[in-house]
């Protein structure tokens, strides 16, 4: 297995923080008007918004944080990588077209879709079929992984056709795909340093060995 560099940690462990941080701010910016649980995070990115440029520089930094993430996650396919990298790219696209003050719009929509589908998928294509790879690339964790985001994302969408609670709903939604990330990069950390401890073991080992043999003669 390719190692994963501690960076790693950082850029992932990041991603949830900028997010939940952003949209904590913005919603604080925009004041009793906005209302988390009925309203999505769109709203808070788009033009007019007071928390306008709060949540635009949350979103360029999770796109960072994923680009980043992606480059070091070198023990993941390579399928699952350009997936969550791609998924990066998504958040600099919302950026770039935000969604309206009113109303709807059909290319922040396709982008927002396009980024949710690659970060849904990435954790099932990043996975190691083998089962011997770190926990949070192994097939069942992923699979799961990709599931409660997909069963997420089928609530979100109930939500918004019946008037509900969308905002809790991609609230879930997007902290879950936020935190997967650093979840994988911590479990192929912690798998690196369980395989590093029998060979430092053995080193020793086989440096007191030929004192001990020496003694015995």
């Amino acid at each position: 297995m390719r190692p994963v560099p501690r960076w790693a940690l950082i850029s992932s462990g990041c991603a949830p923080v900028v997010l939940v941080g952003g949209w904590a701010v913005a919603a604080l910016l925009q004041g009793p008007a906005y209302d988390p649980a009925t309203q999505t995070i769109s709203v808070l990115a788009a033009y007019g918004a007071a928390g306008f440029w709060v949540m635009t520089g949350a979103l360029l930094a999770l796109g960072l944080c994923h680009l980043f993430t992606a480059w070091g996650l070198r023990a993941a396919a390579p399928a699952g990588r350009l997936a969550l990298g791609g998924g990066g790219v998504a958040a600099f696209g919302v950026v770039l077209i935000p969604a309206p003050s009113s109303g709807g719009s059909l290319q922040h929509g396709s982008v927002a879709v396009v980024g949710f589908t690659l970060l849904a998928v990435w954790p099932v294509l990043a996975a190691d079929r083998g089962g011997a790879g770190p926990w949070g690339l192994r097939l069942l964790p992923s699979v799961v992984a990709t599931a409660s985001i997909g069963i997420g994302a089928g609530w979100f969408l109930i939500e918004m056709n019946r008037g509900g609670v969308p905002g809790i709903a991609e609230r879930l939604v997007t902290c879950m795909q936020a935190l997967w990330p650093l979840v994988v990069v911590a479990s192929c950390l912690w798998h690196t340093d369980n395989e590093a401890e029998p060979s430092k073991r053995t080193v020793a080992d086989s440096k007191t060995r030929p004192g001990a043999d020496e003694a015995g003669r």
